[in-house]
């Protein structure tokens, strides 16, 4: 969902930026000097980046400015009346030069040594038991006009002695004259930042977003950079990189003392530091300001570089009273990278500028070329050791609820300064064309349909309810719904209506739900249903809605059974980073195949089972997001664990079995800077007492029996067992283990970039009391149950290929019967 709303608003942001002033400096072998130290009579200093390039602006009154990078000569460098750029080269000193010399070694890492191991020291979250401030946020999106080329391309023609022009291309023109007015977006936020008890919380007092009534949650919970240099992972644009200043980092960086500086009077070593990876966005590169005498960070840059340029640059004051260098201010700024090739996306595409050779051509220059996105953050309002109150510590960001509603009086007592014209117009030009265009509710509808509803007035349609095939109903055809907020915020009525064209029978649920507490999302639900479930498999309460184009799955199944009753539950996020789920249900069951169970001499083809059911979802380390419509997880972190236990209750309306079940999932996930990705996922149930097989576990198998491997060929599941064939193992004791290992796209042709993906999943199981179950032929798990494959996603527009192959005690006679080939397919969006 984050990632849908930066696409909808910022799909122009990939460029570069260039400023009033700028160039490049080189050696005299024309080979870039990165972060070369770059000084003005009016202290406006800056360094260059990896490319040797760089960017300020000056006043009027600088006469020049100076380069110097060590082991080279210093150099002024005389400005020049509408001279912008400036190519700057320095000449190697010959003397010898007058490093600091700590140790007989490198002496950078005699200095990150120090830094590592005084980090403890030097951390504002280890060292101070408590602190408190406020900070001011302003983000943007915009180009400096100045870099664009304004003409309009034109061309002449003459009829009767009349010259008449032609326009060819005005778009720079348009761009040009649209952004010399205004930001393409912009957003402030004003934030308290409370630190107790090891946690860190932020509560956003005050947010504006050009173009919003409502602002974006989403975008405010959006993690553009880490808040401390300290993190042993640093996060850039919600991806964690090795930080330069962690335990291991001796290891993954290579390190350079460029120069010794003064930074508030106090002297500071400035070391560049570089992954030792040669991929472009394997790593971080920057420069680290290292306090001479107590090795805190007095200033950090911090640099990612590949599809796109992005650096964060964190400054620091230093408190006397404390001894210590607190953050005062952070810089984030997204400029367009290099790239192989153009990204298209959502329908449109992303050119790029590529690493390519002598005979490269330049590309006319697009829109997107001159826009950027800046972030700045300015702390004010600092404390120390006060041991703050906080409430709810267990949220990561809380927004009040009133947030969005700060008057003017509000936003000009905590500004830094006053906004410019160019930024008052965005408000005033974005909010009336967001209200022409009907942006908000364009975005609302981008939300639903990403979730699989489509808006019609008071009601949500359910795009999943529509069409759907399986073996047992046939085509399923539908419709359903939920009220929306149109209708009302507190009580909701949902439902839907559907008829398999094959069964030749009708299925439908009715529904309501209260809205008890807003804040923990906590709803009163009640429905009434008669439909079908695929027989003995597993269903967790609290697993989050997933809208897929096609559910692969439930093609293939054959085996139902139907359920007519009623159940009600509390849904709730009371408890601190979970969701719950207490439920009561009482369903009339009967078996859509050849079935009978035997209770102690008495066959049943259809019970009655009443049950309550407690469900819980736990994630530990996300970071979750109190907002004024809810409790969301705005940062999803892994492992995350799920429970639920069901327990039938004897002689209560009439319920025929008495047994209990115990459901357990953990996930994982980590993605890599490479492009790879692992998941891996243990699940695990028990039952015990007197259950049907409906309501056993079949471990989610996904394999036809067919003659042959051809016929056999139908849709991957997500998390099913390929080889397994439907019906062939039941268990009322299981646990199933499941990796898989994706590896960064692999271009076969300029069109075909599939997705290299290892899987290898494995289960045992056990069935207590066999002989309760009459009629279908199973087999059981005791020796477990093995399989690996291969798949190759996203071949070609979204579809992909896999192969399985089963092994082990379970291995059938036949090779070609433990072999499943499957299609895959992934909604491709370009990215």
């Amino acid at each position: 969902m984050k990632l849908f709303c930066l696409l909808t608003l910022f799909f122009t942001l990939t460029i570069q930026a260039q400023f009033q002033i700028n160039g490049i400096v080189t050696d005299s072998g024309n080979k870039p000097l990165p972060f070369a130290s770059i000084k003005t009579a009016d202290h406006n200093n800056t360094i260059t980046d990896v490319d040797g390039k760089f960017s300020f602006t000056v006043s009027s009154e600088t006469g020049f400015f100076t380069v110097s990078y060590i082991g080279f000569e210093t150099k002024n460098i005389t400005l020049t009346n509408n001279k912008k750029f400036y190519s700057v080269s320095l000449s190697q000193k010959t003397d010898d030069l007058k490093e600091v010399v700590i140790s007989n070694e490198n002496p950078a890492l005699s200095i990150l040594r120090k830094v590592i191991s005084n980090k403890n020291s030097n951390n504002p979250q280890k060292k101070l038991s408590s602190f408190e401030y406020k900070t001011y946020n302003k983000l943007i999106v915009t180009a400096n006009p100045d870099s664009i080329d304004g003409r309009i391309d034109s061309s002449a023609t003459y009829k009767d002695l009349k010259k008449k022009k032609i326009n060819i291309d005005s778009s720079d023109y348009k761009f040009k004259e649209i952004i010399s007015k205004q930001h393409l977006f912009q957003t402030e936020k004003i934030s308290q930042y409370q630190f107790g008890s090891k946690r860190l919380k932020e509560t956003v007092l005050g947010t504006k977003m050009a173009g919003f009534k409502q602002p974006v949650y989403e975008i405010i919970a959006f993690s553009l950079q880490s808040i401390s240099i300290y993190d042993p992972k640093y996060e850039l644009l919600e991806t964690k990189y090795e930080s330069p200043i962690s335990n291991n980092a001796l290891k993954d960086y290579t390190y350079k003392l460029l120069d010794t500086v003064t930074v508030q009077g106090r002297e500071t070593y400035m070391i560049h530091y570089k992954n030792k990876q040669k991929r472009n966005a394997s790593g971080l590169e920057g420069v680290l300001y290292i306090d001479a005498e107590n090795f805190a960070i007095a200033k950090a840059v911090m640099r990612i570089k590949g599809v796109l340029d992005i650096s964060g640059i964190h400054e620091f004051e230093y408190v006397p009273s404390e001894k210590i260098w607190f953050q005062s201010r952070t810089t984030f700024k997204i400029v367009k990278g290099k790239n192989d090739e153009d990204i298209k996306i959502l329908g449109g595409t992303i050119q790029f500028d590529a690493d390519t050779g002598e005979n490269f051509e330049p590309r006319k220059k697009a829109a997107s070329d001159f826009t950027y996105l800046l972030s700045e953050s300015n702390n004010f309002d600092i404390h120390y050791n006060t041991n703050p109150v906080i409430k709810n510590p267990a949220l990561y960001i809380e927004i009040k609820e009133d947030a969005s509603k700060k008057p003017e009086a509000f936003w000009n007592e905590y500004r830094k300064e006053t906004l410019d014209l160019k930024s008052q117009k965005t408000y005033l030009l974005l909010d009336s064309i967001s209200i022409k265009k009907r942006i908000e509710k364009r975005l609302g509808l981008g939300r639903k349909i990403i979730n699989g509803y489509i808006p019609m007035g008071p009601i949500d349609f359910d795009l999943k309810k529509l069409i759907s095939y399986n073996n047992y109903e046939g085509f399923r055809l539908g419709l359903g719904g939920i009220t929306n907020d149109r209708f009302s915020k507190n009580f909701r009525i949902e439902g839907y209506a559907a008829y398999g064209t094959k069964d030749g029978t009708t299925k439908y649920s009715i529904g309501s739900g209260f809205l008890l507490d807003k804040n923990t999302n906590t709803w009163l639900n009640g429905y009434y249903s008669d439909d079908v479930r695929e027989i003995a498999s597993t269903v967790f309460a609290v697993d989050k809605r997933v809208f897929k184009i096609y559910d692969p799955r439930p093609i293939n199944i054959s085996t139902f059974y139907q359920y007519v009753g009623w159940r009600g539950n509390i849904q709730t996020k009371i408890i601190p980073k979970t969701e719950a789920v207490l439920e009561l249900s009482r369903n009339h069951i009967e078996p859509k195949f050849d079935y009978l169970f035997n209770l102690h001499g008495k066959l049943y083809s259809s019970y009655i089972m009443t049950t309550a059911m407690l469900s819980i979802v736990w994630s530990p380390f996300s970071d979750f997001m109190q907002t004024p419509t809810g409790r969301t997880e705005a940062d999803k972190r892994f492992p995350k664990f799920t429970f639920q236990y069901t327990q039938s209750l004897p002689d209560v309306f009439e319920n025929d079995f008495k047994f209990g079940k115990i459901d357990f999932k953990a996930e994982y996930e980590k993605k890599y800077l490479n492009g790879q990705k692992t998941g891996v996922l243990l699940q695990g149930g028990y039952a015990f007492g007197d259950v049907p097989i409906t309501h056993l576990y079949n471990t989610a198998p996904n394999n036809l029996t067919k003659e042959t491997v051809v016929q056999r060929i139908t849709f991957a599941g997500r998390n099913s067992f390929e080889t397994m064939y439907f019906n062939e193992f039941f268990s009322s004791q299981y646990v199933m283990f499941q990796i898989k290992h994706g590896f960064d796209r692999i271009r076969i042709l300029r069109k075909v970039r599939p997705s290299l993906v290892l899987v290898t999943r494995m289960a045992w199981g056990n069935m207590e009391n066999p002989q309760q179950h009459v009629g279908p032929a199973y087999k059981t798990l005791d020796k477990g149950f093995f399989e690996s494959g291969i798949e190759l996603n996203k071949i070609y527009k979204g579809i992909g290929l896999g192969g399985f192959y089963r092994y082990g005690p379970n291995q059938l006679p036949r090779f070609e019967n433990n072999i499943a080939v499957k299609i895959s397919y992934v909604l491709d969006l370009g990215i």
